[in-house]
């Protein structure tokens, strides 16, 4: 299942487009936090998939019965331009355990490039609920490598894809290719083109880059 949360009116559709703005781009820390305040977003909404057992609360007054997540799930980040989007989805889910897998493009000469990780850090995911976020979904290799590194800590019961830019590209070579079918994708915008060196048109660049700097 895809949700493309660019269909419904909110203020989500601002924050991509400061995202996508050369100017606004300029300003790192705007480009961070825009990338955090979407994360909150994107895991409110993803928390209404989620089960809820209710609870007493006991208040000066009273007992409270209060609808609360019977199980936080786990969130997973590919480094290092998703580390801001993933602080947002750790705001609202704040007692969620937590993955990182360090992935990057490994360039050749001939301007090509692989994907390479490097660096996997887990909990078990065994029947667990895995949000795995990455801004960009450019060609889709990058996460799906990601998911399947992961799946040497075990299977999740259910993973959401968390990508803010997707080409559809990107979604069509996830349906080809997730080993584990059982997931759901969430984007903020679904853009028509990948160039021939995956980047996304008009996407909005390179994220990690404008969120912390040129790397070299």
């Amino acid at each position: 299942m895809v949700h493309n949360l660019s269909l419904q009116s909110s203020i989500l559709n601002q924050f991509v487009a400061e995202l996508r703005d050369a100017q606004i781009q300029k300003d790192r820390l705007r480009f961070r936090k825009n990338l955090e305040r979407i994360g909150e977003i994107f895991a409110y909404e993803i928390s209404k998939t989620m089960h809820y057992d209710l609870i007493e609360t006991v208040t000066p007054l009273g007992i409270s019965e209060t609808k609360q997540l019977a199980v936080q799930p786990v969130i997973g980040t590919i480094l290092r331009a998703g580390l801001p989007f993933h602080n947002g989805f750790l705001n609202i889910f704040d007692k969620a355990q937590n993955a990182f897998i360090s992935a990057y493009r490994k360039h050749h000469k001939n301007n090509t490039f692989e994907i390479a990780l490097e660096y996997i850090a887990s909990p078990d995911l065994s029947e667990k609920t895995l949000v795995l976020c990455d801004p960009m979904l450019a060609s889709g290799s990058s996460i799906v490598l990601a998911f399947k590194a992961l799946l040497a800590k075990g299977t999740p019961q259910h993973t959401h894809l968390a990508c803010i830019i997707a080409s559809r590209e990107g979604i069509a070579y996830l349906k080809k290719n997730m080993p584990n079918q059982n997931y759901t994708l969430w984007c903020g915008a679904i853009d028509e083109e990948l160039t021939v060196q995956s980047y996304i048109v008009p996407g909005l660049g390179d994220a990690g880059d404008l969120a912390f700097g040129e790397k070299i």
